[in-house]
């Protein structure tokens, strides 16, 4: 990643933290990933050799930054998912010179993920309404390519909002995971060969 993103990154988080504190209701806020956070999933995205990832909850297209210079290196590309369209995202992305990388998709994540093909993505990140997720199983697993990465935010800071979904990937027999105390928890889970 070359400064010039770093700097405009930095920035960006700074700007949503400041956004985020004046407002009253939580469902106005940005809740962007922490840059800790944000940095492990960069890496995890070359690790694997993503090339088609699906981020489900774009928000003012901060994460998906990280994901989409990910990707440069890989030749990949991301969808990101949200059911509102924040116009910052597209500006964000373009700004950073990534938004050909991305296509920006509003929608509900779960039907997104549903219409989907079998064993299609090479990493899944999950940062929206955490009480959906169990909603919309198998689809979550079942689009994973062998190999493939999921990756779900907010695990430690809201335990019992994942509980049930965390269960659920618990007993799915092709998935290996752990969780890992970065920023407000990042749960890993990857599908076997």
């Amino acid at each position: 990643m070359n400064e010039g993103l770093e700097k405009q990154l930095a920035d960006l988080y700074a700007e949503g933290a400041a956004f985020d504190a004046a407002q009253t209701e939580r469902v106005h806020t940005r809740r962007n990933l922490e840059p800790a956070s944000a940095g492990l999933l960069w890496s995890l995205a070359g690790i694997v050799g993503a090339r088609r990832a699906v981020e489900i909850g774009t928000s003012n297209g901060y994460s998906a930054i990280w994901l989409a210079d990910a990707l440069s290196a890989t030749g990949g590309r991301l969808v990101s998912v949200d059911v509102d369209t924040d116009p910052a995202a597209a500006e964000n992305l373009s700004r950073a010179g990534l938004r050909e990388r991305v296509n920006l998709h509003r929608g509900d994540g779960g039907a997104y993920l549903e219409g989907l093909s079998d064993a299609c993505v090479d990493l899944l990140f999950l940062d929206a309404e955490r009480t959906e997720y169990p909603r919309w199983w198998p689809h979550p697993v079942r689009v994973l390519r062998p190999g493939g990465l999921l990756v779900i935010d907010n695990v430690l800071s809201h335990p019992d909002e994942v509980a049930a979904f965390l269960e659920l990937l618990a007993g799915e027999s092709s998935l290996s995971g752990w969780t890992v105390p970065v920023g407000k928890g990042l749960h890993l889970a990857w599908r076997a060969h």
